[in-house]
């Protein structure tokens, strides 16, 4: 029995109902078995949620990641640059989103900061080949100053982010690592909140509930700190030590 206040809406075949509001009137495209359809969705609602297929493993993920239209991002970007790894990896890396090396070669954490920290993680004791590693945001933002210059990175909105947080839950979600290494104040802000501070927290284990699943978290700066920072080897000490304290906690 359709409900007060709702109007029906025909999706390939299949009657919902949707709340009825003055602003608009549009219909939720749907895929066979009810799945969202590929092209759901609107921009204005920045939310990535329509686009994220609720079967499949990460290559069903990866796939449909391709085709997001969860907010204005993909726009400017070359690409959608989901994350990489093994979906049986114990640890997963979550950073803030691409770069400009990223953003064309459409991997994560392959430009020089992806550099340094496959060499940290290693002298932490973690291999990198073990590792999943992924962003909050799955598109390069980024402003520069003429059509022509280089494209310089810009920190996404916590809107922005929260648009993408349909795809990390997802990979967490395929992945189940033991540990979830939280790189640097947006990735953190991403699945802990607004009031994370990296600075407080960096090198310890937290527990905490992240979209409904217990997990243990270990923050630490992201690698492009370390490559900004006027002390450099100082601050990639900082950033190994953080994660060796992971490598125990996988022990």
């Amino acid at each position: 029995m359709q409900g007060a206040g709702t109007v029906p809406t025909q999706g390939r075949g299949e009657l919902r109902a949707q709340p009825q509001t003055t602003r608009t009137r549009h219909r939720i495209r749907t895929a066979p078995g009810g799945y969202p359809h590929p092209m759901a969705g609107t921009e204005d609602a920045y939310t990535a949620e329509p686009f994220v297929p609720r079967r499949g493993g990460l290559p069903a993920l990866r796939e449909a990641a391709a085709d997001c239209r969860g907010c204005p991002l993909h726009r400017a970007a070359t690409q959608t640059v989901f994350g990489a790894g093994k979906a049986s990896a114990r640890v997963m890396l979550v950073g803030e989103q691409p770069g400009d090396q990223e953003d064309r070669q459409g991997k994560p954490f392959v430009g020089p900061a992806g550099k340094l920290l496959d060499r940290a993680l290693t002298d932490a004791g973690i291999d990198p080949a073990d590792a999943y590693v992924t962003n909050a945001v799955k598109h390069f933002k980024f402003t520069r100053a003429e059509p022509r210059k280089r494209r310089i990175h810009k920190a996404p909105t916590l809107r922005e982010t929260t648009a993408c947080g349909p795809w990390l839950a997802a990979e967490l979600d395929r992945v189940a690592p033991e540990l979830i290494v939280v790189l640097g104040a947006t990735a953190g802000k991403a699945l802990l909140g607004s009031s994370f501070r990296v600075t407080q927290v960096r090198g310890t284990v937290l527990e905490e509930e992240i979209h409904g699943r217990p997990e243990r978290l270990v923050p630490t700066v992201h690698p492009s700190a370390v490559l900004r920072a006027d002390d450099r080897e100082g601050a990639y000490r900082g950033l190994v030590s953080d994660l060796e304290i992971a490598a125990r906690a996988l022990e």
